[in-house]
């Protein structure tokens, strides 16, 4: 595993990898800097995270090692198709699980993704469409939201039903 960090506008994200995976990201506050180059696929992420918050990347490419259980698995892959700059709440991704009661199980979930922002857990919202539950921090979830919708191509619209 390597590791680079990326200095975004919320913050120094660590990037953590191989040759062939990216398996986290954690906003930090030091950098424990490797060097970039010696990983071509964390240059890539880097890269692909830079175009993110420039506005011009609305998804990823970088391969993604997932380590969970099966239902966790489940919901970072529903997360994937959430659309930049729409939203979706925790009770329509249970209902899309095939279970509209296992909303606490979504948002813990939600909780143990280990690659935020590229597995888009800022996108689920409370039904009432508060922001709850971001590791990275409310503000950050906030700020990542205003970004996308800044950026994308619905108007006021930020609603998404992944149905």
């Amino acid at each position: 595993m390597a590791k680079v960090c990326y200095n975004s506008p919320i913050g120094l994200i660590e990037i953590t990898g191989t040759n062939f995976s990216i398996s986290s990201l954690h906003f930090v506050e030091e950098k424990k800097l490797t060097h970039i180059e010696e990983i071509p696929l964390l240059a890539k992420c880097y890269l692909e995270l830079e175009e993110y918050f420039n506005g011009s990347r609305k998804t990823f490419d970088v391969e993604l090692d997932l380590h969970g259980t099966p239902f966790q698995k489940n919901v970072w892959e529903e997360l994937l198709k959430i659309p930049f700059g729409r939203t979706v709440t925790y009770l329509e991704l249970s209902k899309i699980l095939g279970d509209e009661k296992a909303i606490r199980a979504v948002a813990n979930a939600n909780g143990k993704n280990e690659i935020p922002i590229i597995v888009p857990c800022h996108r689920v919202i409370g039904s009432d469409g508060s922001l709850t539950g971001y590791a990275g921090g409310l503000w950050r979830k906030k700020w990542l939201l205003e970004h996308e919708k800044k950026f994308s191509n619905y108007e006021n619209q930020l609603s998404f039903s992944l149905q």
